[in-house]
């Protein structure tokens, strides 16, 4: 059976492809959006903490022993504590003035961080296995479905809505968004302003971490795998619009889905396919598909 002329095993294996990555765009961009939304710092270092995060599980696997199931707590626990110093040693201090300082200074934080890990592990990718658990494959009939890949989708999309959850429909994130519009009101009510951005920076960085670890056993761990994604990631958080998380999560996986299928249809554009999308919304709604306009 065909579908315009594709055999519909190609189509639907680079459809689940398509899923898979739009997962990890969704993730990525859901970190960044939740780090511009509620501090409006624009992370230019989310992709070397993505990095980081993979880095920090291989070396627990490798030095220590550690599996993958106590790496995807503790990867994201070490890349946000990380990120919490990050923020109190050097972000908090740019907050009140042009936010291109932030956008540099954590540029060159990506810079360093690429540097540092090419020079402990070299260029060369490092192999991560796949959990045992989840190892080999479901014949679902029409198609043979990798179960990692399958448990990188579900575990994704879990992290996504309960992460737009916990900040949209709950009172501690309703703290989180009034804490970042009006700090003084807040901090007179009792909330320390200051630790609940330092923790929402380091949940950011956490969520980078976590994509990492998820990645890990479906690509190679290498220092450059943060630079080739994060500017995509950023090109999905500016369609959906900045800040917005729901828009993130649903920019992400769409957009990842119209990259695989554009593989099938017309390989050609796989790789520009996403900057082409954004440089359409961008000219038809600025703020982005879910962003307000201001």
């Amino acid at each position: 059976m065909d579908i315009f002329g594709i055999p519909i095993q190609a189509f639907l294996g680079q459809l689940l492809l398509g899923l898979v990555n739009g997962s990890f765009y969704a993730m990525l961009s859901l970190g960044l959006a939740v780090i511009f939304g509620l501090l409006g710092i624009v992370n230019f270092a989310h992709g070397a903490l993505y990095m980081i995060g993979a880095y920090v599980a291989y070396v627990l696997l490798e030095k220590f022993g550690v599996n993958y199931w106590f790496a995807l707590v503790l990867s994201p626990l070490v890349v946000g504590a990380l990120g919490v110093v990050v923020e109190r040693t050097l972000l908090k201090r740019l907050y009140k003035i042009d936010p291109i300082y932030g956008l540099l200074l954590t540029f060159g934080l990506a810079l360093i961080a690429e540097g540092v890990f090419r020079y402990w592990f070299d260029v060369s990718g490092q192999s991560y296995p796949v959990p045992e658990l989840l190892e080999g494959a479901t014949n679902l009939g029409f198609m043979v479905l990798p179960n990692y890949r399958a448990w990188v989708v579900v575990a994704s999309l879990s992290v996504c809505l309960g992460t737009w959850f916990l900040i949209e429909r709950t009172r501690l994130g309703a703290y989180l968004r009034a804490g970042t519009e009006n700090p003084a009101l807040v901090q007179a009510f009792g909330i320390n302003v200051p630790v609940m951005v330092m923790l929402t920076y380091g949940a950011g960085a956490g969520l980078a971490a976590l994509a990492g670890v998820l990645a890990a056993p479906v690509i190679q761990v290498t220092p450059l795998m943060g630079s080739n994604l994060i500017i995509v990631v950023f090109a999905v958080v500016v369609i959906g619009g900045m800040g917005s998380i729901l828009g993130s999560i649903i920019t992400g996986l769409a957009l990842g889905i119209i990259e695989g299928l554009t593989k099938v249809f017309y390989p050609e554009a796989s790789s520009i396919v996403v900057f082409v999308i954004m440089a359409i919304v961008l000219m038809i709604r600025p703020a982005g598909l879910f962003g307000k306009e201001k």
